[in-house]
Formats: structure tokens, sequence, C-alpha cells
């Protein structure tokens, strides 16, 4: 099913995407700039393929919006613990263990899989019935993530993090006890040069992205310490490379730590997307959400305060 909008130009106006942006508020300007490159828009009875031609007024427009496409994945009822929900937006408190996007190794059982049974009827991200993942989260670690329901959440959201407005507040254990209270890490990262499962410290001119993160003590325990971490950016394994870069590196990383027990059995890395700011993408009101840390983080603090009373 095709559907299909006809339009007439009241007066001479922008060009063609950021008058149909206008007229569609429910489609982003960059579905729109898809769909005028794929033919799907006349100019007067005539396939335009411009985005930028300027219209004028009397012009006719007929904009078509093929079916959405269901996503070839199979929808799981995996059990999901929400923390905001509306037709635009979702925040879930993911756990350790849950992948969030197919892949080799991980075909199904993630959280792409678990939101196509949640949603079932989405409007789609491009023309694809799919979640948009607005920022992702590692296997093992826990907490907040958001995921848009429709292209105009998702183009917003993605917005935002690019404009460094949202912000992304993290809870993290970690093996020793810095100097000072507080400090930022601007190193850049890339992957591994030698062990393409990895990331690592790389110099942009050797391919390396700029990464920043912000960190403060929040309790000190002994030869462990809690940090509570802000991301600037969103690189794949930041806080867990640039932590073990310091010498301080999350306790429970089978990747970058030594591998040392705690003596607590751990889900996985003991690291927490705790709190998660920002704006809706069409009230443009202001949603804060903070995800509970599972009972193992729980249980790692408890412990390593009661080492702390007796020693």
């Amino acid at each position: 099913m095709v559907n299909e909008f006809c339009l007439q130009v009241e007066e001479n106006s922008t060009r063609l995407d950021r008058y149909l942006a206008q007229e569609l508020p429910d489609l982003s300007r960059s579905r729109i700039q898809q769909l005028i490159e794929q033919g799907q828009v006349q100019l007067n009875g005539q396939v335009c393929t411009s985005k930028k031609i300027n219209l004028k007024a009397g012009d006719r427009i007929t904009l078509a919006i093929p079916a959405v496409q269901p996503l070839e994945l199979k929808a799981e009822n995996i059990p999901l613990d929400i923390l905001y929900e509306d037709e635009q937006l979702l925040i879930l408190n993911k756990p350790a263990g849950l992948v969030v996007h197919p892949a080799p190794g991980h075909a199904d059982g993630t959280l792409v899989n678990a939101l196509l049974a949640h949603c079932p009827h989405l409007p789609g991200i491009g023309g694809v019935q799919r979640p948009g993942i607005v920022h992702r989260l590692d296997k093992d670690t826990t907490g907040a993530i958001a995921i848009a329901k429709t292209d105009i959440a998702y183009q917003h959201l993605q917005a935002q993090l690019q404009a460094k407005t949202a912000r992304r507040e993290y809870l993290g254990v970690v093996y020793g006890a810095p100097k000072t209270d507080s400090g930022t890490i601007d190193l850049p990262i890339g992957r591994h040069p030698q062990d393409r499962k990895k990331m690592a410290i790389v110099p942009v001119e050797q391919g390396g992205r700029t990464a920043v993160t912000h960190w403060r003590i929040q309790e000190r325990l002994g030869n462990y310490t809690l940090i509570h971490f802000q991301l600037e950016t969103g690189r794949t394994h930041q806080i867990r490379v640039h932590s073990a870069k310091i010498g301080h590196p999350i306790v429970g990383d089978p990747v970058y730590s030594s591998g040392r027990s705690v003596g607590v059995n751990l889900t996985g890395q003991a690291l927490h997307a705790w709190r998660l700011r920002l704006q809706h993408p069409v009230s443009q009101e202001l949603i804060e959400v903070t995800a509970s840390p599972p009972q193992s983080f729980t249980t790692l603090l408890e412990v390593l305060r009661r080492r702390v009373a007796i020693s």
C-alpha cells in the first residue's frame, strides 16, 4: 500500500525538501530527501529528484510514501524494564547479557528482537519497520537506553547527541584509588591495530575519533572507587578504554582489565548507564530518567563497603 499526498503551493516558497518537511511534520527532513532521491515526488506532474529546487505559487506536488518494509527479523517476547514510553519514544533499563543489535553469533535474542514484539506496529525508520536505536550499550553494560519509534524522533534524538545537549551519566566501580577527585579524559579512540575486537587509544591521524569523558569520584572504597562518568562523546567502549588508560579499569571488565577477581559474582562489568536526560522530540519537554543498578552492582558496593568498615 502506498500513501499519497497532494499539495499545492500557495505562494513563492522555499526549496522542495524544506517545504515538504514543514507541510508533513510526521516525516523527518532526511526521510523526505530519501523519498525525493527515490523518485517518489512529482512536481507539476513530472518526477523531481532534486531536493534543492525552489517552489513557486501554484506548483503542484505529489508525494508517494511506499508501505513500510518489514524487518527480516523475528519478534521475540523478551521481558523489558520500561522507564518511559509514549508514541514517539521508549527508554529502557537494559540488563547485562542483552545484545542490542543482531550480529554474527547473536542472530536472535537481542534487544531489537524484543522491541519488534513490544512494538508490533512501528511506523518505521527510513522506510523500514524497525526501532531506532539512538545510542548503544555494550552487551554487559546495564542501564538506560533510548529507542526512537518514529523517523522524526530518531533524527531529533540523533541531533541532540551530536550537539551534546543530551546528557548521559554512568556509574562505574574501578580498581584503585585516583589521586584527584575529578577529571576529564580527552583521548581519541579507534579500533585496536592488532586485535580488531577491541578498541584502543588511537591518534586522530591514524583513524582515531575524538573521545571525551568527564569523571568525578562518588565514593572511595579502599582499593576500589565508585565513579560518576559523564559522556561528552559516545565512542564504542569509551568509558572502559579511557578508565583502563588512566590505570583504573572497570571492575569485571573481561577485555580491558587484568581479570582480577573481586569476590562478587558480577553479571557483567561494573558499569551502569545510570541517568539519561534529553528533550522530547515532539513536545520539547525535558525528560530525565534514572535506571536502578542491577542487584550484582549494588551487592558489589555492599561488599566493598563492609571491607572498608572492618579494615
